[in-house]
């Protein structure tokens, strides 16, 4: 009695309807468009070192999607971080994230961040490169001066109102509004968190909060938000923030407990633009973690978050986002899934394939 919790909602626990109205799946589109940028595929690539490489996010960008670098991994502190790579993915998983705190303690280098956004200048797709808010006011100017096209805020649990004794806090609306590109931020599980990002003049909104598969914020911290009633919430701020500000539109991106082609397309039709894929992409052939997978929670000094996986190899990053698939596990193929479920539901876009019905299924009655 002294204390309510709202029923919430994973990915997992909710369906998409048919419609009465199909359509074949090459009359589809599924392009996108961030600010200025637009892409074929509504597919960011995760900024996690298991993830991304350069050589990774020039291969998805020239593939239609946007990929992503994480200022602060590896490729930053490593003239070549290939050897530290390989040895992160075979660990043994009792020794993997004590060796991790101890091979992330070396600084970032600002060189290191100009040397490796030039690298993916050079093949002409899309520069995206994320930085944490606690270290974006140390290297924002080091990343706009390499040439960077969009720029991501990304943590755990993002603020428009972060509070603190100890240092001056970055305050979102005046960094964004003096910068000269695009920001994307995040993350935000909630409507008011997200309305207050929005606020600050971001040209896209994460959606998540411990959801992701190398994630432990449940276990560690006892904080998650199941991903189907975040990106709904959010989606609805999204939607009063058009009215406040007399239309502008924020994209909303879907980031964590992503894992199958299925969840994959739940999140865009739960009112996502365009979803962050970190597991689905590290199980490539071509990922740099090799079939393993981690992120930057796994990295904390003093209060580890996250851990690193195994998530196995299952093919090429054509393979998973185009197909064919030749297992019906979820692991391949997005997009022609994503095709399939719009041409089932009979929207021609994703914008629109955002108003398809969706069912309560939990998982119990499955």
């Amino acid at each position: 009695m002294g204390k309510k919790g709202r029923l919430a909602y994973s990915l997992d626990d909710v369906s998409i309807v048919p419609a009465r109205r199909t359509r074949d799946p090459q009359d589809v589109s599924t392009s996108w468009q961030v600010d200025a940028y637009e892409f074929d595929i509504p597919v960011i690539s995760a900024p996690m070192d298991s993830v991304t490489s350069p050589a990774t996010a020039i291969a998805i960008g020239k593939m239609g999607a946007l990929g992503v670098l994480d200022l602060e991994g590896l490729w930053t502190r490593y003239e070549d971080p290939r050897p530290l790579l390989d040895e992160i993915a075979h660990l043994p998983s009792d020794k993997a994230t004590e060796r991790i705190q101890k091979i992330y303690s070396e600084p970032v280098k600002p060189e290191l961040i100009t040397q490796r956004l030039h690298e993916i200048r050079d093949s002409g797709v899309t520069v995206a490169g994320a930085l944490s808010p606690q270290q974006t006011q140390r290297f924002y100017s080091t990343v706009v001066e390499a040439g960077v096209d969009l720029f991501i805020i990304r943590g755990t649990a993002v603020s428009a109102e972060h509070v603190s004794t100890s240092h001056e806090p970055l305050d979102l609306r005046k960094f964004i509004y003096d910068l000269d590109v695009p920001v994307i931020v995040g993350g935000a599980a909630n409507y008011t968190a997200a309305l207050h990002l929005m606020r600050t003049g971001a040209a896209g909104v994460l959606v998540g909060f411990g959801g992701g598969a190398v994630s432990a914020t449940r276990s560690t911290i006892g904080v998650h938000a199941p991903m189907a009633t975040a990106i709904a919430d959010v989606a609805e701020a999204r939607r009063d923030y058009m009215d406040e500000s007399g239309g502008r539109y924020v994209q909303v991106i879907a980031d964590g407990g992503v894992g199958t082609s299925g969840s994959f397309v739940k999140a865009l039709a739960l009112g996502a633009d365009a979803v962050m894929l970190g597991a689905p992409l590290a199980r490539a052939t071509e990922a740099p973690g090799q079939g393993t997978h981690w992120g930057s929670e796994a990295r904390h000094q003093t209060l580890p978050r996250g851990y690193r996986s195994d998530v196995g190899t299952v093919g090429s990053l054509e393979q998973i986002l185009f197909g064919p698939s030749h297992q019906a596990d979820g692991k391949t193929n997005f997009i022609g899934a994503l095709r399939r479920a719009m041409a089932s539901t009979g929207y021609v876009d994703v914008k629109n394939f955002q108003r398809c019905g969706v069912v309560v299924t939990p998982s119990a009655h499955r």
